[in-house]
This record gives structure tokens, sequence and C-alpha cells, in this order.
């Protein structure tokens, strides 16, 4: 056995008992606090919501579990099980041009897994979500939205692969380079159409009518000095009842959008304090930190990819005994996740600063009030965990805990002036 496949196996048994073992600590967690509320939230979540919430986190923790498995599974029968051998065999038999049977083999496997993971998900829509009150979708239409996601994979996902292909075979030693340039324009392009092109494929998105939410708003936004292409409300709830906001697009076709879900549960105060948040993603530079990290990562991963598509040992380390640039990339697609999974609490500090950043600002627009109380009603409404463990929170939670945060926030009520009192 090659020191490759070792170090494979090792790392993908590594995590996969270090992610078994978090999850039993926020299972044990969660349950040894089911039956209070903690002090902060006693004024505004009743109990039952509380317990509502940790079981809705087991609930999705047992089914984390299962996907866990499944992903393990497959990631094993694809590589050292073969599998990717043996399609890779049908799809040259298929088409003699290896371009176009590359991207026959990527998409085949991306297929079959997701049909593999299918059931799972439907289990997850259709009864986890719909015994918490979540669901909303119909079965008709969370089939017409795999169709959709489907149809587009392959209308933006083909010539993605045959360019990049394309380059590998043609390019010369440094086609990683072009590849990566490739890869970033496509990615700014995707984030520029995405907000007026393809959100709209899956939703509806009405403009925020004239009133005094879109004065306070306005209000806001030009006080951050922020300009956008419109406020929008999202019709969210056709299929879920989560809540969220967010702004998405860059330079001049940034768009703001509020879930129906979240504008119908929030005050005016707060859902400009929601708001003020996510300025403050625009403000500290957040989204082009995020953009610039995404960038040198990406370079350094096409640079990798460079180096591993030369190595015979790479394919044959991996189950496969041919060699190709579309078998480098699949290969490279599905053990990189394998490596770079213990960066994960790294990423996650490195996002909880961000939202403690934006935290800030949110306070000095509308001060932490409104703020603590939207995120509340947004804890509460969707039934997220109060009481998660601290060390499965750090590995896996993008933002800070709902404890934490609500007492940053707390700490400023009073020690922060905003904007208005400034201005007096």
């Amino acid at each position: 056995m090659q020191l490759f496949t070792l170090l494979f196996i090792a790392a993908v048994a590594i995590g996969l008992f270090l992610e078994l073992w978090l999850m039993q600590r926020q299972l044990r967690h969660v349950a040894a606090h089911r039956n209070q509320v903690p002090s902060a939230f006693a004024a505004q979540v009743t109990l039952p919501e509380h317990q509502k919430a940790a079981d809705y986190t087991r609930a999705k923790l047992d089914i984390g579990q299962i996907s866990l498995f499944i992903g393990t599974g497959l990631l094993l029968v694809w590589t050292l099980g073969g599998g990717i051998d043996f399609l890779n065999r049908q799809w040259q038999l298929l088409s003699g041009d290896p371009l176009w049977s590359g991207i026959g083999l990527i998409f085949s496997v991306s297929l079959i897994s997701a049909l593999v993971e299918l059931p799972l998900g439907v289990w997850n829509t259709f009864v986890v979500e719909a015994r918490f009150g979540f669901n909303r979708t119909t079965p008709r239409r969370f089939l017409g939205d795999l169709l959709l996601q489907l149809l587009l994979a392959l209308l933006l996902g083909t010539p993605l692969l045959w360019v990049i292909l394309w380059l590998m075979e043609r390019a010369g030693d440094n086609w990683w380079l072009a590849a990566w340039a490739v890869w970033m324009g496509f990615m700014l392009l995707m984030l520029w159409i995405y907000p007026t092109l393809i959100a709209p494929v899956f939703n509806k998105f009405t403009p925020l009518e004239e009133g005094p939410l879109k004065q306070r708003i306005q209000g806001l936004l030009e006080r951050c000095g922020f300009t956008s292409n419109g406020i929008f409300i999202m019709d969210g709830s056709k299929r879920s009842g989560h809540g969220n906001a967010y702004f998405t697009g860059f330079g001049k076709n940034k768009r703001i959008v509020f879930y129906d879900t979240l504008a119908n549960s929030l005050e005016g105060s707060e859902m400009e304090a929601v708001l003020a948040h996510e300025l403050g993603h625009f403000k500290r530079r957040h989204v082009f930190k995020q953009l610039l990290l995404s960038t040198l990562l990406s370079l350094l991963g096409f640079a990798l990819l460079g180096w591993l598509a030369g190595q015979s040992w790479f394919y044959h380390s991996l189950g496969v005994n041919a060699q190709s640039n579309a078998l480098a990339l699949l290969l490279f697609m599905l053990t990189l996740p394998v490596f770079t999974q213990f960066l994960q609490p790294v990423m996650a500090i490195l996002s909880r600063k961000h939202e403690f950043e934006a935290d800030d600002f949110a306070v000095q627009q509308t001060g932490a009030e409104p703020m603590i109380r939207a995120l509340v009603k947004l804890y509460r409404e969707n039934a997220n965990t109060l009481t998660p463990d601290p060390l499965y929170s750090a590995f896996h939670d993008s933002h800070p805990p709902a404890p934490v945060r609500v007492a940053h926030l707390s700490a400023k009520i009073e020690s922060v002036p905003t904007t208005e009192e400034i201005t007096e």
C-alpha cells in the first residue's frame, strides 16, 4: 500500500471520528440544558420553545450523522473501491474525445452521488422539517427545484469544465495559472449575475413597498454610504418557515434581500438593525477580504492540482489505474476536503470575528437593543439552540453562539453612542 493511500485513509478516519465525537458532545450538551432556559433569554423564550430548539438540534444531528456515514462511504467507494476507475473505462468506450468523456465522468460521479444522498434530503425536508413546522414546500416544487438545479449545473458547469480541461491539455506546464484565472472570472461572473438572473429562477423578489419602513431603511443606507439597485422581499415562505436577510452581488449590482418570513416577524427598528449588521460586513470590507482569501486559496489549490496531475502515484494511491486530466481534477475535488477539514476552526474564528465587527457596526447605527431583540426572535423562530457545546460550536459555527453574541451586544448597551446621539 502506497504512503499517500495510508495518509488518505488516516485523514478520512480521523475526520470521521472527530466529527462523530463533536456531534456526540453537542447532543449531550444540548440535552443536559434542555429543561432550563438560559437566564439571558428567560424573558423572551419560553421553556417549550427552548425544548423545541433542543429537539430540533438533535433531529438535525441525527440526520447529520447519517449523512456523514453516507458521504464517507461514497468517497471510499469512488476512490479505493474502484468506482471512478470503472466509470472512467465506460466513458472511454462511449467517447473517444478525452474532453467530453472527462466531462461525462465528472458529471456522472456528481449525479450518482446526488441520487444516493437524495432520500436523506427528502426525509429531512418532508419529515424532520415538517415535524417542527418549518417545511412549506411541496413534492412538486421540491422535484422542480432539483431539476432546475440540474439544468443550471449543466448549462453553467459544462462550458467551465470544457475550458479547464482544454487548458489542462493545451496550455503547457503553467496551465493551472490560466485555469485559475478562468475560475476566478467565472466566480465573479456568478456574483454579478446571481441576484438578477439566477436567484429569480427559484424565488420571487418584490421591491419593498413605500412607507415608514422603507424610509427608515433608506435613511440607514444614506448614513452608511451604501448604494444598491433595490431592496427586495423574497418569498422564502413558499419553501420554509426559516427567516433570513442578506445582500448579494457587487458593484452597482448589489441587492438587499429580506425573507418574507423575517419581514413578517420583526418590527421596523429590528429590521433596520439586521440590515445594519449586513451593511457592517460591507463597511468593514469583509466581502472583499473573504474574496481575497478565496482568491489566494484557489490559486494555491490550482498550483497543487497542477503538480499532482503529473504524479502517477496520485492516481494509483486512490484506486485509479489510468491517468488523465479529468481524473486528476475529479480526484482532487473529492480528496481536498478530506485534508482541509481540519482548517474548519481557523475559518470559523475568522468568520466569527467578522460577525462581531458587523454587530459592533450595527450597534453604532441603531443601538444594541433592537439587534438583541431581532436576534432573539431569529433564534426562537428558527429553533436555534441557545446552549451549543462550545467545542462543537468552535468547529462548525460561522456565527458566535447565541449566549456569547447576546452578551457581547448587551455589554454595549449605554456604552456606545448611536449615530443619532453623535449627530446631536
